[in-house]
């Protein structure tokens, strides 16, 4: 078969079908070959928190779970979104009582759990401002510098680590000894520390509900840090509006998520913005799952991650080129595997680099044959400083609220990138009036 008849065959197979947002766009084009995009469309209502949705999804599906991730016997314990609302309110009302603020914000030195996700959301709905931070400061550092560094900028109002032994170096060095410490096991012997098992059995009072009430959209809602790759990690300030208004810029591009909650099986660390606030956003502020999946895009961590999916089966799925890349040789030898993954799968998310063409050649061969139509592959551009979902140039969108410069080569570019999405975008629903 010639290559042009192999790409015909390719084209006649249907996508699955999955509704998205309008592409229209308006274009102004500067003297000096500047190019600004911005979307047509207005952005609609957001929350002035997205822990507004966390109130919503309470209500609306009190049983519906919210968080997952596996025990020490490898069986899945799940939080629902009543339970985690009632745990928010109650951790929430612990950090206050310990005087908490945008000040004396909550940091985390810890990577993804469920204790992490709890203290995020506490914080998040009681108007604390939190820091998670990268777990190799800990745990692979030797001289805590990065790690000291972001402290003193901080100046912490209380400290968090999964496991005091593993932590307990960084923490003992780094961590001043006036700065409340919290583990969920193994308290250090050398300083008082208090478990997360007793701070989560602080009562809510009111005043957690008053404070959630008078957070404001431009209030901080959390530091995240570069990768100091080029000197020390630099502070990034994300607004509670930048959180809450990303996240519906989001549903108005990938809008199928209005109408599915989406399921998530993601490893992506939270102290990075891609995780920690599109992926984890996602699913708060759409009613969707999240599974906490503790493998990695590794030779030595795939296996954990197969592992998972091969018991769940994600809406949309989120990974890096390499972590695709690993997953391959499973989904081509595992029939069960490639059912479980492909069945609900609406779109494959990447980020981070690019994806090679015979790894999304052969991804959309395996959904073909497994599920009879193939998944659209999507990414994006975007930021930390955006929150991060700024412009998704592989399905020709451009966010609403957001405006876009280029030069004629980007354009030029930009329009090569979509092309092949856009023509897929054909067999799917699209709200309003398309224009690609």
């Amino acid at each position: 078969m010639s290559q042009v008849t192999a790409d015909r065959v390719k084209e006649e197979r249907p996508f699955r079908n999955v509704r998205f947002g309008p592409t229209d766009a308006v274009v102004e084009r500067k003297p000096d070959g500047t190019v600004y995009i911005r979307s047509a469309c207005a952005l609609g209502d957001y929350p002035p928190t997205i822990t507004n949705k966390l109130d919503y999804w309470a209500e609306e599906a009190p049983d519906r779970v919210l968080f997952a991730e596996r025990d020490a016997n490898g069986a899945w314990q799940k939080l629902t979104y009543t339970q985690a609302f009632d745990r928010a309110r109650a951790l929430g009302q612990a950090l206050l009582d310990a005087k908490l603020s945008s000040d004396r914000p909550l940091v985390v030195l810890s990577g993804n759990d469920m204790q992490h996700a709890l203290l995020a959301l506490a914080a998040l709905y009681a108007g604390v401002s939190y820091a998670p931070v990268s777990p190799a400061y800990s745990l692979v550092a030797t001289d805590f510098g990065k790690l000291r560094h972001i402290l003193d900028l901080l100046t912490p109002g209380m400290v968090f680590a999964a496991d005091g032994k593993a932590f307990g170096r960084a923490i003992e060095q780094i961590v001043p000894l006036d700065v409340p410490v919290v583990v969920t096991r193994n308290p250090l012997s050398t300083r008082q520390t208090r478990l997360f098992s007793e701070l989560a059995e602080t009562v809510a009072m009111p005043a957690v509900d008053a404070a959630h009430a008078k957070v404001k959209p431009d209030d901080i809602a959390k530091f995240l840090f570069t990768s100091g790759s080029t000197g020390q990690p630099k502070a990034v300030i994300n607004t509670h509006r930048m959180l809450s208004c990303n996240q519906e810029m989001i549903r108005s591009s990938l809008a199928f998520f209005s109408d599915i909650p989406p399921v998530i099986v993601d490893w992506a660390p939270w102290h990075h913005t891609a995780g920690g606030n599109h992926n984890f956003g996602i699913v708060l502020y759409n009613g969707g799952s999240l599974y906490i999946d503790t493998g990695k895009p590794t030779p030595k961590g795939i296996d954990e991650t197969v592992r998972n999916l091969r018991e769940i089966s994600p809406t949309w799925y989120f990974n890096v080129p390499k972590g695709y890349e690993a997953l391959l040789p499973y989904l081509r030898r595992d029939k069960s595997l490639r059912e479980t993954f492909f069945r609900d799968l609406n779109v494959m998310f990447y980020a981070g680099a690019g994806l090679t063409q015979h790894v999304l050649d052969e991804f959309e061969e395996l959904a073909f044959q497994t599920v009879g139509h193939q998944i659209l592959v999507l990414t994006s551009l975007g930021s930390t400083e955006t929150a991060p979902f700024a412009r998704g140039p592989a399905t020709g969108l451009t966010t609403s609220a957001c405006q876009h410069r280029a030069s004629s080569l980007s354009l030029r570019r930009w329009r090569a990138s979509s092309k092949r999405a856009c023509a897929a975008r054909a067999s799917c629903r699209v709200i309003g009036d398309n224009r690609t």
